[in-house]
């Protein structure tokens, strides 16, 4: 009886635990089972959105690649968990790399600028010399018969038959009879000869001989390179009258070009350090001893004068010549500066963006700044940062695309607002209609583009400027061509970035980014083909623009080269049906054919 009671025990026990592990993997399993699909519920409804860090107002569902640019799509992180302050636009660190950006810490500096000066070497105007006869007469022996030849003072360097000078010669024979009853009269013949600059020992070797000399040598004054070669053999010249130009090149002048919007930082007394593209390798340091008080009314320029004693002659009249000024300011001794990069300008605000990290990642915060003096690749910062503080340098057009997508504040939006773009519109924004506003297609996206009247009048310059830079280029005439690409990209930065809206901005922000970064080297390059290159590259986002916006106010053709570029052709924008090629300027002028015809409307 006790064993069946055991046994009994036993059965039931087992029992029990097995109802409990079944119970539990049959409701445990169901409960489970709801969290996972809640969970999964709880992905579909937040859907993860896609978007290309280098055109944020991409939005896609899925992942994938650009429509523009062909990069992959990162995903969009949630901004209320990766931010703490709400007004911030998140990046991660791959969206960083692949929009480029980088950041660097705002310091304290003694503020120098750079103003980049082109000029050219000239002979020092005191030391050219002006050889004259001092015998009229007939050119009957030439001994210096082209320029460039040096000539040292008191060579012979032609000879003169002269009829004065032979009736004076026998003048100072008649004289010299009669010299012991008049001698005034003999010393007053002597003197006439002298009066032609014969010498002492040259009279005397006249009366020795006793014979009229016909031919009398004429001497140089100075020592020097002959720079001009006036008279020809068998002329007639009279008293006085020029021979030769010589010029003495122990001593030089450099002429530098000063625009007018760098003349309040260039002054006498400062250090220029200057270097020749024909010497490479060697730098060369002088004083400015003279500025023009007068601008120049066709180029708007004046000139800066330095003086270098060019003993070993290595510099040569009409050389090129690149120079750097380092203009320091009075009464600032430590400044902020920060990089033009950084800087974001719409014409009445500057805004920078500031870089916070912390343990849920990194964010960007718009501040508003108000700069200081230009310091040529930078700014001074009078107010709106901090010693120690972190910005953006570089892709600062990127993190405020994706600002204003965003709704948060940035450059055209500082209160931030507005609808964040969702994952379903796939990029695609809204455009407000504007009496104003003209609509284009966007050479890209074939999208309708809107630009206003002010706008378009705004890049009139830069298309007058960059027609003229082709016309100098077609002409082989370097040296213009870079000063009007100086002029190009002066225009640039005097557009108000904010009369562009809408998507236009974006745009315009790429097209004006691409031509500065490669008109700044435009003015640094040492020959034409050099700058023929960066004008091809320039003329690719005209022609890019020129589709997209449509805004010089007349008819423009693209016109094609197949031999530019190594023969794989290139592109440019004239006025003219005639083709005028500015890759091949006088060489060829006439290879290319017109391409397409864009109508101003």
């Amino acid at each position: 009886m006790k064993n069946i009671n055991k046994n009994t025990i036993y059965i039931a026990a087992v029992t029990l635990v097995v109802g409990l592990l079944i119970g539990w993997f049959i409701f445990g399993g169901q409960k489970n089972a709801a969290k996972e699909e809640h969970k999964h519920t709880n992905e579909i409804a937040g859907e993860t959105i896609w978007t290309c860090s280098m055109h944020p107002q991409i939005r896609k569902n899925e992942p994938g690649d650009c429509p523009i640019c062909g990069m992959n799509l990162i995903s969009l992180e949630n901004d209320q968990n990766s931010e703490m302050d709400p007004m911030a636009i998140s990046m991660s660190p791959t969206a960083m790399q692949l929009a480029n950006v980088s950041t660097a810490l705002v310091g304290k500096m003694k503020p120098v600028k750079q103003v980049r000066l082109n000029g050219k070497v000239q002979v020092d105007e005191r030391l050219v010399y002006s050889q004259s006869s001092h015998i009229p007469g007939r050119i009957e022996k030439l001994m210096v018969n082209f320029t460039g030849e040096f000539v040292n003072k008191g060579q012979t360097i032609a000879g003169v038959y002269s009829p004065e000078l032979v009736m004076a010669q026998e003048e100072l024979f008649e004289a010299k009879k009669m010299m012991e009853t008049q001698p005034q009269l003999f010393n007053a013949a002597k003197e006439k000869l002298k009066n032609w600059k014969l010498s002492n020992n040259q009279i005397e070797g006249i009366l020795k001989s006793g014979k009229i000399l016909e031919e009398f040598p004429i001497q140089a004054d100075v020592s020097g390179y002959v720079t001009k070669k006036i008279i020809n053999l068998g002329d007639y010249v009279r008293k006085g009258e020029t021979l030769y130009e010589i010029a003495n090149l122990s001593k030089v002048w450099v002429l530098f070009d000063v625009y007018e919007s760098d003349i309040s930082w260039i002054k006498k007394g400062d250090n220029v350090m200057f270097t020749i593209s024909s010497l490479p390798g060697e730098s060369f340091e002088a004083s400015i001893t003279y500025l023009d008080p007068v601008i120049d009314p066709k180029t708007r320029v004046a000139k800066a004068r330095i003086e270098y004693n060019n003993t070993t002659e290595k510099l040569k009249p009409e050389m090129f010549v690149s120079g750097v000024v380092e203009a320091k300011l009075t009464n600032k001794s430590n400044s902020l500066v920060v990089p033009k990069t950084a800087v974001m300008w719409t014409g009445k605000r500057s805004v920078v963006y500031v870089k916070n990290t912390n343990a849920k990642g990194v964010s960007f915060m718009m501040r508003e700044v108000t700069l200081g003096t230009a310091l040529g690749d930078s700014y001074i910062i009078k107010e709106g940062l901090e010693e120690g503080e972190e910005i953006a340098v570089n892709g600062t057009f990127s993190i405020d695309a994706a600002a204003q997508l965003a709704g948060k504040p940035s450059m055209m939006n500082p209160e931030g607002g507005g609808v964040a773009m969702t994952g379903h519109n796939h990029g695609e924004t809204k455009m407000e209609d504007s009496k104003d506003a003209d609509k284009q297609k966007d050479a890209k996206t074939n999208k309708p583009i809107s630009i206003s009247k002010e706008a378009k009048k705004a890049l009139q310059p830069v298309y007058v400027d960059y027609l003229k830079f082709k016309d100098f280029l077609a002409a082989d005439n370097v040296e213009d061509a870079k000063k009007v690409a100086v002029s190009m990209q002066d225009n640039l930065s005097k557009i108000n970035m904010s009369i562009f809206t809408g998507e236009s901005h974006t745009v315009w922000m790429e097209f004006s980014s691409n031509l500065k970064n490669t008109l700044q080297h435009v003015p640094h390059l040492s020959n034409i083909e050099e700058v023929r290159e960066k004008f091809r590259q320039i003329s690719i986002t005209m022609i890019e623009m020129t589709n997209t916006f449509n805004p010089f106010d007349k008819t423009l053709y693209i016109q094609y080269c197949p031999m530019a570029n190594n023969d794989k052709g290139a592109d440019w924008l004239s006025l003219e049906k005639e083709i005028k090629n500015p890759y091949f300027g006088k060489s060829m002028p006439k290879c290319g054919e017109v391409t397409k015809e864009i109508n101003f409307y």
